[in-house]
């Protein structure tokens, strides 16, 4: 079950203890990521690797017993859709006490691809181990770890606003959506860019991506759309921790933004 507690504490792990994951675990998450749904309706597929028998490794992991591998169609807002589904997918692992971290470049690629089976008209933006923490980190991953300020975010008055751009969502207009927004500014993201930007108008949130360059590629698609994914799964696991039914849909309000600001999606709830 993912809780908020589930989404505050966890933290990307590239050690691992090399322990093989218990069966029961194991199917769990098999069985969530068969389920697993995003808003937009574009099927996210996962495929779970084992490391030693497909020769798969990451120069940047230590111990990883397996990985999971997810493939989306090369389709309008398919990285979008594969960020929220996926982000959902190893919030769910971390529950149960493995670990995981997002990776798009530190592989070698066409190992992956051929490993899970990747159609032509598919796209495999992202991979992830999975496996048991180890105790210590690796000195390789307390650098990483450090060098792209793993342990820090934006603070809310950059990322969420009210009607507009201008004015930070912030002090007695947080409420009561303050601890809401808290799990959406400790989304994961693509060298802790953390590109989105929220906009409280007329009762909904509007989603907003600030582009960054660098991040877009015909193999991988658009990771900062991914990351949008991730924030906009933060979002609706947040309602509905709180008990809210949130609505996605993608109209786009015109709010005057800054340029390389790109509308998303708007959730109503």
């Amino acid at each position: 079950m993912i809780t908020a507690e589930t989404i505050l504490t966890r933290k990307s792990v590239r050690s691992y203890d090399g322990r093989p994951i218990e069966p029961e675990a194991l199917e769990k998450v098999k069985a969530f990521a068969a389920k697993v749904e995003d808003p937009f309706g574009i099927p996210v597929t996962f495929v779970f690797l084992d490391a030693k028998e497909h020769g798969l490794s990451s120069p940047v992991l230590t111990g990883e017993p397996l990985y999971v591998a997810g493939k989306v169609a090369k389709v309008p807002y398919g990285d979008v859709a594969f960020g929220f589904a996926m982000e959902q997918l190893l919030l769910y692992a971390w529950s149960l006490g493995l670990g995981s971290v997002w990776i798009g470049g530190t592989m070698k690629r066409e190992l992956f691809q051929q490993a899970a089976g990747l159609g032509a008209k598919e796209r495999m933006p992202c991979i992830s181990p999975l496996g048991y923490p180890a105790a210590k980190r690796s000195l390789r991953e307390t650098v990483l770890r450090k060098g792209c300020g793993a342990d820090s975010r934006l603070s809310g008055e950059k990322l969420f606003f009210r009607e507009d751009f201008d004015t930070p969502l912030a002090g007695k207009a947080l409420e009561p959506w303050g601890d809401l927004l808290e799990l959406v500014r400790w989304a994961p993201s693509a060298v802790n860019k953390q590109p989105w930007r929220l906009v409280l108008r007329d009762g909904r949130f509007h989603f907003y991506l600030r582009h960054d360059k660098g991040y877009i590629s015909e193999v991988v698609g658009d990771l900062q759309k991914i990351d949008m994914g991730i924030a906009l799964s933060h979002f609706v696991l947040a309602a509905r921790i709180k008990g809210l039914e949130p609505t996605v849909t993608i109209i786009d309000p015109a709010i005057p933004a800054p340029p390389g600001m790109e509308y998303i999606a708007t959730v109503e709830i």
